[in-house]
């Protein structure tokens, strides 16, 4: 008697075994959770099991049995990706799915633009996006739920590789009537005693931070946040200067207000945009594809959504 099921419901027991939830796992793989539901009791009724044990306001858990069935179900799905990707080989052509990450300190810059110019050129490609802090990266990578990601060259672990792309200095971001602002340039240790506005992204933080290291002042943290849009704004509404390496096409706050950017002196070294793959695993036809198509795409000439070249020591526009 043959199964009734399909790869379709293997990954969304997949999904919903890692989230704990028919909700967060609907959101997840995009359907809706009467979907994920009803594949789920499919599977449960087909093989004569329980694969979760329902608790009210807790999510789902993974029975015993539930458990060695996910672990096969990701073996089957991963055997089931590598079919796919023999048949992309032997006809040379670049399709399939592929799982893009993105730093979201730029992801809302820099990949549209490029996911948009990649489709074009290669249509049977199915792209899904996730704007990642650099551990949520690390751990998407290793997981296989990212095929490559789109981040900075911050505490790569030796079981990824890092192919890079661009060198980004660092600025210091000010509102245009800050006390610093006219000047061409600036060092941290001008910049401690003022109040900072901390972009605190994991790994990220750490490296504006540093920048401090050795001062007889520690920087003046005033406030905090994990969103670049809110800490353009913050700045330039007067609540202290920021440091980052992230320069928008526009030096204006998503409030409209202007900004300055000010490049920043002294022994701090510039991120490097790049992209991760994981070391060992082998590059498909089409994660290569896109490889190249950022390599193409992100240069020291032009980079979606950034400024790379200042024309004068800061300009407001």
């Amino acid at each position: 008697m043959p199964l009734r099921f399909t790869l379709r419901h293997l990954e969304y027991l997949v999904a919903v075994g890692e989230c704990g939830s028919i909700a967060l796992a609907a959101e997840k793989v995009n359907v809706s959770s009467p979907s994920i539901s009803a594949a789920i009791s499919q599977l449960e009724a087909e093989f004569g099991l329980a694969l979760f044990v329902r608790k009210h306001a807790h999510g789902l858990s993974l029975t015993q049995g539930g458990k060695q069935f996910m672990a096969q179900a990701k073996q089957v799905l991963s055997e089931a990706g590598k079919l796919n990707e023999l048949a992309n080989q032997i006809t040379g052509k670049v399709r399939g799915p592929l799982s893009v990450g993105c730093l979201v300190t730029f992801a809302q810059m820099v990949l549209p633009q490029l996911r948009r110019s990649f489709c074009d050129l290669f249509p049977e490609v199915t792209v899904t996006q996730l704007e990642l802090n650099q551990v949520e990266i690390f751990q998407g990578l290793r997981a296989a739920s990212l095929d490559v990601a789109l981040t900075y060259d911050l505490d790569i672990p030796s079981d990824l590789q890092f192919i890079p792309l661009v060198s980004l200095p660092p600025y210091a971001v000010m509102a245009p009537d800050h006390d610093l602002a006219q000047r061409e340039s600036v060092s941290p240790a001008e910049l401690a005693a003022y109040p900072m506005v901390l972009l605190d992204l994991p790994l990220s933080a750490d490296y504006f931070l540093g920048f401090f290291q050795g001062l007889r002042q520690r920087p003046n943290i005033a406030e905090r946040t994990r969103d670049i849009g809110v800490m353009r704004s913050m700045v330039a509404n007067g609540f202290g200067y920021s440091i980052a390496n992230i320069r928008p096409l526009t030096d204006t706050a998503p409030d409209g207000r202007r900004l300055r950017y000010i490049p920043l002196t002294g022994p701090v070294r510039p991120m490097r945009l790049g992209l991760v793959v994981a070391e060992g695993a082998g590059v498909s036809l089409t994660v290569q594809a896109f490889i190249d198509h950022c390599r193409a795409g992100i240069t020291n000439d032009a980079t979606p959504g950034l400024q790379l070249k200042i024309p004068g020591a800061h300009r407001d526009l």
